[in-house]
């Protein structure tokens, strides 16, 4: 029969933790240390309560200091003043796909959104079953290798808005700047959310899932702009908006309009203040190109042997994606990295080959281990 320790676990230290392997999952992925070590603490007492943080009331004092200081941090974070709400939302960002539409597509309008890859076209086609969408860039045709130039986009006059995703997950591309439209801008940020500085007070709305860049999976952090929810459709016979889904309704209850994911605000707020102590987000970009950098050297100095997925100039500094001259080749590079303490390389299904996820956290020391791996497994099986 399993028995439970009555008293509190003896915390790690650095010489009895488990080793921790490099992590290079698309996410869940790999979280600070700092964060890790610290709600190691929480979970059993936060804040000196004698209470966990997966315990407490998500409507008493010590609750209401964490999320407060969440937002404020956030706001930080973000270089936001009260020109936005901020809200933590469950449903993750795949939610925000349908929530988007139902509450800011409005009749006989239309909305913008650039296909640049898999979690955009699931975006627009969520968007489809309420109201009437213009596919402003078909990637398709050129296998999501890039996001579109200005040139490349067909954009509706007075459209409701522009959705786009800022970095591509799955095909390893990102938009090196927003889209320029006359519409309020909205952007999926869910892989690179607080990667580097951004124009966030620009944007009508901007979300992003946890499990990448800010946390764990199952809340979402959604920054909306007070002007653009003026414009929020109304609630009516014709068009029902639930209440859960309904934005205004989430802002005049403070992200808690029925208990919210407690555990996952409680850590986006540590991360949050992880950023801020590691410089921000020109800091924190300047570590991301460095890292990234590291392993497009990698591919781009191979000879041939690795093929990246994205032109150079939309290049992702979050998701690299790139292949070897084979399928089993892409097998056998799987098989020894993960030997070598590299796990979560495998391409994601829809488009193959390999894919190194290089989030915030991850330390810059598994890009330098890869891209050693990446020099030795090319000499070996060029």
């Amino acid at each position: 029969m399993t028995t439970f320790a009555s008293t509190a676990p003896t915390a790690m230290n650095s010489t009895n933790r488990p080793k921790r392997i490099f992590n290079f999952s698309a996410g869940p992925a790999c979280m600070p240390e700092e964060v890790l070590l610290q709600l190691q603490e929480d979970i059993w007492s936060v804040r000196g309560s004698g209470i966990g943080i997966m315990e407490h009331s998500h409507r008493g004092p010590v609750y209401d200091k964490i999320i407060e200081e969440a937002e404020a941090d956030c706001r930080t974070v973000a270089g936001l003043g009260d020109t936005h709400h901020v809200l933590f939302l469950q449903g993750g960002a795949t939610l925000q796909f349908a929530m988007l539409p139902i509450n800011f597509l409005h009749p006989g309008k239309t909305a913008d959104y650039p296909d640049t890859g898999v979690w955009a076209t699931k975006a627009y086609k969520e968007a489809k079953l309420f109201g009437k969408v213009n596919v402003a860039f078909d990637g398709s045709k050129t296998k999501y290798d890039h996001t579109p130039s200005a040139s490349e986009l067909s954009l509706t006059p007075d459209a409701c808005y522009l959705h786009y995703c800022s970095n591509n997950t799955i095909y390893g591309t990102r938009w090196p700047s927003p889209p320029k439209t006359s519409a309020p801008l909205v952007a999926d940020t869910s892989s690179e959310m607080f990667a580097r500085p951004y124009d966030f007070a620009g944007h009508a709305m901007i979300y992003a899932g946890a499990q990448k860049n800010l946390g764990p999976s199952g809340v979402v952090l959604v920054l909306l702009r007070k002007d653009f929810l003026e414009t929020q459709r109304k609630s009516s016979a014709d068009h029902p908006i639930a209440t859960m889904l309904d934005y205004r309704k989430q802002v005049e209850n403070g992200s808690r309009l029925n208990t919210p994911n407690t555990l996952g605000i409680h850590v986006m707020g540590l991360t949050f203040k992880w950023i801020l102590k590691n410089g921000g987000l020109k800091a924190i970009e300047q570590r991301n190109a460095e890292k990234a950098k590291l392993i497009y050297d990698a591919i781009d100095g191979s000879g041939g042997f690795y093929k990246g997925h994205s032109t150079p100039e939309c290049r992702s500094h979050m998701n690299v994606v790139f292949r070897t001259p084979g399928d089993e080749l892409d097998k056998k590079f799987l098989k020894e990295a993960e030997a070598a303490g590299m796990d979560g390389l495998k391409g994601h299904r829809d488009a193959g080959g390999l894919r190194a996820s290089i989030y915030n956290a991850f330390p810059r020391k598994g890009c330098e281990a890869l891209a050693q791996f990446m020099a030795e497994f090319a000499r070996k099986n060029g």
